[in-house]
């Protein structure tokens, strides 16, 4: 039988003595915080452990604080397929203050390691390839963080009349909407057009 979400978590800091420094347990989630130094042996245990057997990592993403002084959380999801469990791990950590990689325990991190270190500026160090994954060759900044501006950047596109690769100012195609903050399920205010046919008698 599973060990229910605060007792797993109880579980985990008895055993890694030092590496969790919180637990919280707020609406049926469990979340550790860990210390960077220990991120890989709590990472290792989680997965080894018989009481734990979180195999599957689901994600990996940023937070930024930016008033905070460790501006930034990383945050790691888990899933036991075994005991139909998930957990949280976060950890904080600053601009200037690199994580280890756990792309050895769990390969699939690679990818979400270079996205986080892409959007935030969060370096993982032994990572295997850390390099940007989703923005253009040559970008300068990182654009998840608080702190980044909206314009004055460019980007990249294909120009087909020019056949060739062209910079131009980054342009937000969508434009700004007004949202009336009406349910969905409620239905539009008003009578919409044939509506008038389903109220007669």
């Amino acid at each position: 039988m599973s060990l229910d979400l605060p007792a797993l978590g109880n579980h985990v800091a008895q055993a890694l003595s030092g590496a969790v420094l919180e637990q919280k347990y707020d609406r049926g989630e469990l979340t550790l915080m860990v210390s960077g130094g220990a991120l890989s042996r709590v990472v290792e245990f989680l997965r080894d452990d018989s009481e734990c057997e979180f195999k599957l990592l689901l994600d990996i993403c940023g937070v930024d604080w930016p008033k905070r002084e460790k501006r930034f959380d990383v945050v790691y999801h888990f899933l036991s397929l075994t005991r139909n469990q998930r957990i949280r791990l976060k950890v904080q950590t600053d601009e200037h203050t690199s994580l280890p990689s756990i792309a050895h325990i769990h390969p699939g991190a690679n990818w979400f390691e270079r996205e986080t270190y892409d959007m935030y500026g969060v370096v993982f160090f032994d990572h295997p390839d850390l390099r940007r994954i989703l923005t253009d060759y040559g970008f300068e900044g990182y654009p998840l963080r608080k702190d980044f501006p909206l314009t004055g950047f460019v980007e990249l596109r294909y120009d087909d009349d020019a056949k060739r690769v062209v910079y131009q100012p980054v342009q937000l195609v969508q434009e700004f909407r007004e949202f009336d903050f009406a349910s969905p399920w409620e239905g539009a205010g008003g009578v919409l057009m044939g509506d008038e046919k389903a109220t007669k008698a």
